[in-house]
């Protein structure tokens, strides 16, 4: 199935996934985790990009983000991809591209969605092998969404905040909803979702995004949906695509 064109209207979540080009690593050392991470948050700041969930894997990076703006997320990717490959590319003496030249993303519906692909973000490293359990896992958001860390890489979005009255009864809901994990079926929507371009939600949120970008954000004849979640086989072995 074709992914659809981007549309990124302000205040409206998004899941972003950018990967290697041919799928190849981004990351090679810890300090590249930690240059990255350094970049995100400067371009989410310049972009005005609130990121509310991310997981830096061996070949892709997941971002959970909520745009101030209309078009910051296409600024946000730009900022990073220039700061980020220029740094890979003086230190490891190398030229050309490091990412695939379009990125996917689509759009959430906050009310049924935000959460599933809040757990679906942060159990990404456990899907592929790396860890065991979510907080175990240093390139993700999940220590500062369960409030083990402090969240100065992240900001709770208001139904993560909804979650609980204070920090640790948020963190407590959270690490609940990682426990009880992704069903099948949640997991492959989110895939298809990411992968075609077409918005995660109800009819109605479809058709109202529609309504206001005067585009079709959805496919009018979906193909046959795949059984069972989304996976690579590569990567539940090596922390890659998933």
């Amino acid at each position: 199935m074709p992914r659809l064109p981007r549309v990124a209207p302000a205040g409206v979540a998004q899941h972003v996934m950018q990967r290697g080009n041919n799928r190849q690593a981004c990351f090679f050392e810890e300090a590249d985790y930690l240059a990255c991470l350094h970049w995100l948050k400067s371009a989410a700041e310049h972009a005005d990009v609130a990121v509310h969930a991310y997981a830096l894997m061996t070949n892709h990076v997941h971002l959970l983000v909520t745009p101030g703006r209309e078009g910051a997320i296409g600024a946000l990717m730009q900022y990073l991809g220039r700061h980020y490959v220029h740094y890979i590319n003086k230190k490891y003496r190398r030229s050309g591209t490091l990412w695939e030249r379009r990125y996917r993303a689509c759009l959430i519906e906050t009310e049924t969605y935000l959460m599933q692909v809040y757990r679906y973000i942060d159990l990404n490293p456990v899907r592929a092998g790396l860890v065991a359990q979510a907080p175990d896992y240093r390139w993700s958001s999940a220590r500062m969404n369960l409030g083990l860390q402090r969240a100065d890489q992240v900001t709770a979005h208001a139904q993560y905040l909804a979650l609980g009255h204070d920090a640790p009864g948020r963190g407590d809901a959270y690490r609940a909803l990682l426990d009880e994990g992704s069903p099948a079926e949640e997991l492959d929507a989110i895939s298809q979702a990411l992968n075609t371009g077409q918005a995660l939600g109800a009819r109605r949120f479809i058709e109202q995004i529609e309504a206001q970008q005067q585009r079709r954000i959805h496919h009018q004849a979906p193909g046959r949906r795949r059984k069972g979640p989304t996976t690579d086989t590569d990567d539940q072995q090596l922390g890659l695509e998933i």
